[in-house]
């Protein structure tokens, strides 16, 4: 789309576009689909499908025992609520000390998967009440068509 849409607003086309996907909730070897509602967040799930989910559901790269987790530590490639919070978490600084904590087993896989569930249940909640405010009115304007003018 981008390459389509970029010459007509006077810019050339990209020559590469990168991309990351988000992994299904139960890790990067399923895939998401909407026929599976247990296989990622939606924007229309409650806090508490959200809560559900990721501790039912997210796929953990703990160890088997906590006391084989605290001796090993975790891995971060393969969990999903780490890999989640890489697209969410805002604060760096807080990813990379859960990162550190995971991977060297003093943090557990219920300590991020709490953690994610707490900026998901934000970011959901946000857009829920932005959500409401939209009218038909809005959405009608919105969906007007009309000629797009680009000037530069």
């Amino acid at each position: 789309m981008t390459r389509d849409v970029a010459p007509r607003i006077g810019y050339p086309k990209p020559a590469l576009i990168h991309s990351t996907f988000f992994p299904a909730l139960q890790g990067a070897q399923s895939k998401m689909s909407a026929s599976d509602p247990n296989s990622s967040i939606f924007l229309t799930d409650s806090d508490n499908d959200i809560t559900t989910k990721i501790k039912k559901y997210a796929f953990s790269g703990g160890r088997a025992t906590e006391e084989e987790h605290r001796e090993k530590g975790g891995n971060c490639e393969v969990d999903v609520s780490y890999q989640y919070l890489t697209f969410f978490l805002e604060d760096d600084e807080k990813l990379e000390e859960l990162r550190v904590g995971y991977e060297n087993g003093k943090i557990l896989t219920g300590e991020l998967k709490r953690e994610l569930i707490k900026v998901l249940q934000k970011i959901v909640g946000e857009h829920r009440e932005r959500r409401l405010k939209v009218t038909e009115e809005m959405v009608n304007a919105y969906m007007k068509p009309r000629k797009l003018d680009f000037e530069f």
